[in-house]
């Protein structure tokens, strides 16, 4: 007999999915972020499987890291340190 509910990462991945599908929709100029959402959403879906009980929460946590982590080495590239 199988599981009666999936699990986080599985979740996550689906939410990836339907963005990355939903993203076709969008202006073809942004196309390309939302692309980027949808793959940034799985990024870290298995650390936050330990943590967290709700794949969308964790789909956007692993977002917000990925946009975190972007916004640090574009100021590290313009000479400013983020604290």
């Amino acid at each position: 007999m199988g599981r009666s509910f999936e699990s986080v990462r599985m979740g996550a991945k689906e939410i990836s999915a339907r963005w990355l599908k939903t993203s076709k929709a969008l202006k073809k100029e942004d196309q390309i972020y939302g692309q980027k959402v949808a793959e940034m959403a799985k990024m870290h879906s298995s650390e936050a499987f330990y943590a967290l009980d709700d794949p969308l929460e964790a789909a956007v946590f692993s977002v917000l890291v990925e946009v975190m982590k972007e916004l640090a080495e574009a100021e590290n590239k313009a000479g400013k340190k983020i604290d």
